[in-house]
């Protein structure tokens, strides 16, 4: 990490840290309650958002060798991520093109230049272009290349993966988010475990509960409350996007560091990109969580957690393992998740109208705007 540098952004929210940081809000905002709840909010998300906007999938990190593919069925159709024999990722749907087979079955990464169809052994690269067929006599004038597999709009930027089901989509933020991510080595980091949570609330609580540090040292007081300081926080935003730093329970002058090592251990940074990703920059690992909606009160959160090597030692091993185990199954697990799901049993209950937010939660205020604005 020491021959990484950081970005002026980030060293903006440093300096703005270091004179007590700021969320750049004057006063109290509400949120509609429906809009955790509303049936037809969440099919206008699904119809408008999703299907829309540039999603990411996965760290770089899943994939860490050419010749790879991981099925993936969280954002409702039969994925497929790949990294073809050049080292490029594609997103296809995971369907042969003669008669609509899923193509690889289950959820583990396969290893093989070939991905053949278990039904006819249709085979294709992973690239996506059809290689071959038995009895190709029986399809006379077939032309292979108009036969690839249906590949979607696909961009791998700055240690992430990310796609869209819109042939028009977007994806110049992700590209600017790059210069961020490449401070971090986000491309160069092992992925270490990842696991998939079934959460009964709305997306957007989980998604709110990473765009504030309100609640961090009273929701997290026995996991990782401590280590913060409690209102010290700024953010910005990149596009749709937000950037925010919070300030660990640190000596003042490190905010003012401009060497990557001492700013880590001062500072957890955090980037929400829209709709429904979260990166959360630990001292010396990294979360990634994906957020699949699948009902207007059902998530699947896909965490991915992130070191900068594999372990070479049981020591180390030990170690990962304990930080997996802090933030995966007690600070998100127990903690925000839980508390989203509690969230939407009171939500759904009527006993209020609206979310009051204060001025320590312009963050969520600020992505609330951004889900309205692309519903409009």
């Amino acid at each position: 990490m020491n021959a990484l540098t950081p970005t002026e952004g980030q060293l903006a929210l440093a300096r703005s840290l270091a004179t007590g940081g700021s969320r750049g809000a004057s006063g109290i905002t509400y949120v509609d309650a429906a809009a955790y709840t509303a049936p037809e909010r969440y099919a206008a998300e699904q119809a408008r958002i999703f299907t829309r906007a540039p999603l990411v999938i996965a760290p770089s990190a899943l994939l860490p060798e050419n010749n790879m593919a991981v099925p993936h069925d969280g954002f409702g159709k039969p994925l497929l991520i790949a990294r073809d024999k050049d080292g490029q990722a594609h997103i296809f749907l995971n369907v042969c093109r003669h008669r609509g087979t899923r193509l690889v079955e289950g959820c583990a990464a396969v290893k093989s230049p070939r991905l053949i169809c278990p039904y006819h052994a249709w085979s294709y690269a992973l690239d996506g272009r059809l290689t071959g067929m038995p009895r190709p006599e029986t399809f006379p004038g077939l032309d292979k290349a108009e036969h690839g597999l249906k590949r979607l709009p696909t961009r791998e930027a700055g240690g992430l993966i990310w796609f869209s089901f819109d042939e028009e989509a977007d994806f110049s933020a992700a590209e600017t988010l790059a210069n961020d991510f490449e401070a971090f080595d986000l491309a160069g980091q092992h992925l270490f475990r990842r696991r998939t949570h079934d959460v009964q609330a709305n997306w957007k609580l989980i998604m709110d509960a990473f765009l504030e540090s309100y609640h961090v040292q009273r929701l997290h007081a026995g996991t990782i409350g401590p280590f913060f300081k409690d209102g010290v926080t700024t953010a910005d935003s990149i596009g749709p996007h937000q950037r925010s730093a919070v300030g660990r329970d640190s000596e003042h002058d490190a905010l003012s560091s401009s060497d990557w090592a001492v700013l880590r251990g001062a500072i957890t940074y955090t980037y929400q990109m829209f709709p429904g990703t979260v990166l959360i920059v630990s001292p010396d690992y990294i979360n990634l969580m994906v957020l699949m909606p699948q009902g207007v009160d059902r998530v699947l959160v896909e965490d991915f957690m992130l070191i900068p090597e594999a372990p070479a030692t049981e020591k180390a091993l030990a170690h990962w393992e304990r930080s997996w185990k802090l933030l995966d199954e007690g600070v998100f697990a127990a903690e925000d998740f839980r508390a989203a799901e509690l969230g939407q049993q009171g939500l759904e209950s009527g006993a209020i109208e609206r979310l009051t937010l204060g001025t320590l939660e312009a963050g969520v205020r600020h992505f609330h705007d951004a889900v309205e604005a692309a519903l409009a």
